[in-house]
């Protein structure tokens, strides 16, 4: 992952307008050579067959309704390559950065509420023997999760802070990594195949750390040969996806970290990743503009290639019934996906400003979304569709 930092913190420095997220060389042809008009033909060439690589996406459907925006909390980022700063626990509960704080919105009581500063010192309150708690500065939160009770945030400079959001005060925090460039790109809170709740934090020092989410302790560790930008778990706890500053995404066995497979399709690297609640299918989003279907049951080649409209795929997310799938660009665009139609229908939703995080609230009625703009930042709230609403008037 480039190393980035947004010095205002509020706001993407230098105007940064994401395209493709890379830029090709300026080339000037010379007098009297064709070798121009080749590059051109073949960069025409590849282009055609992209495009047909690509699902056509009959746009136009509607599955979430627009419902609610307030401007009383509004999303910020501090990498724009990192775009998971926002999560919704419940259709009425969403928490999200807002510069060094963490922000809880009831859409209920329309109203913001602060969970966590993080802008000034931080001390942990688990106390254990052997435990390798240790007090931290100023944090810029690069990643964020909440599940359940547990938050688990990430720091531009390996920080690791978990709170619990019943209780005051922070419950770990600590650097779990003095490597010089050991941004905390992605964290997850997930539960392994014997049910026991897990950690897993992806860093820029090429590693994966897995942790318990009682007492904190490292239980694991894996290395990789590029830094890890995100890891997601499947459902049964079992494999491991693993993405990083290469156009490779891994599977690995979750318990052990060694590589079972390699999924090649992608053109640029990759920031997202999700599961479907099967199992079977996962998803991942890459700075080529594109977001990959693989059936864990053949890895040799994607099952589908779904593009977005101009940019990098930043966030991908299935709702909890495996319905929908939505994927977000870093500005202006959000796409949900019908996989009952095999990915073949879709509703596009245009909004202006940079995208911080999107997320499906667990029972799947709402999708948040977190706009961080100078002007326009805000919280979007849209509302499932229902086609048998009608049935409410009699009940």
């Amino acid at each position: 992952m480039e190393q980035f930092q947004n010095q205002e913190l509020e706001y993407v420095v230098d105007d940064y307008y994401d395209v493709t997220d890379f830029e090709d060389d300026d080339v000037t042809p010379r007098s009297g050579s064709s070798s121009f008009d080749d590059d051109d033909s073949m960069d025409s060439d590849f282009e055609d067959d992209f495009e047909l690589e690509c699902k056509e996406v009959e746009k136009g459907h509607n599955f979430y309704d627009f419902q609610f925006n307030t401007r009383l909390v509004k999303s910020t980022i501090v990498h724009f390559q990192l775009r998971n700063l926002l999560w919704a626990t419940s259709k009425h509960d969403v928490y999200l950065m807002q510069n060094y704080s963490v922000m809880h919105w009831s859409s209920l009581l329309r109203r913001g509420k602060e969970v966590l500063n993080v802008a000034k010192p931080i001390t942990p309150t688990l106390k254990y023997p052997g435990c390798v708690a240790q007090p931290l500065s100023r944090v810029q939160i690069s990643t964020m999760t909440v599940k359940d009770n547990l938050m688990v945030a990430g720091g531009f400079q390996g920080e690791l802070i978990c709170k619990y959001i019943d209780q005051p005060g922070v419950a770990f925090c600590t650097k779990i990594s003095t490597d010089e460039n050991a941004i905390t790109n992605a964290v997850d809170i997930y539960c392994n195949p014997s049910g026991a709740t897990r950690v897993m934090t992806a860093n820029n020092d090429a590693q994966v750390r897995v942790m318990d989410a009682v007492n904190f302790t490292c239980l694991n560790r894996f290395t990789f040969p590029w830094s890890v930008n995100n890891t997601s778990v499947s459902p049964d706890g079992k494999l491991l996806a693993v993405l990083g500053d290469s156009p490779e995404c891994l599977i690995a066995d979750a318990q052990s970290g060694k590589v079972i497979g390699n999924l090649k399709g992608h053109l640029d690297y990759s920031f997202a990743s999700a599961w479907h609640p099967d199992g079977r299918v996962l998803a991942t989003g890459n700075q080529d503009t594109t977001c990959r279907l693989w059936d864990v049951r053949n890895l040799s080649e994607s099952i589908a290639v779904l593009k977005g409209r101009m940019g990098a795929i930043r966030a991908v997310k299935f709702t909890s019934d495996g319905r929908y799938m939505a994927m977000a660009e870093p500005a202006d665009f959000v796409h949900i996906f019908d996989t009952q139609s095999d990915y073949l229908k879709g509703q596009e939703i245009d909004l202006f400003g940079e995208i911080a995080g999107i997320s499906f609230s667990p029972d799947t009625e709402a999708l948040f979304v977190g706009v961080a703009d100078r002007t326009y930042g805000s919280l979007l709230e849209f509302n499932r569709k229902r086609y048998d609403h009608y049935l409410d008037c009699i009940v």
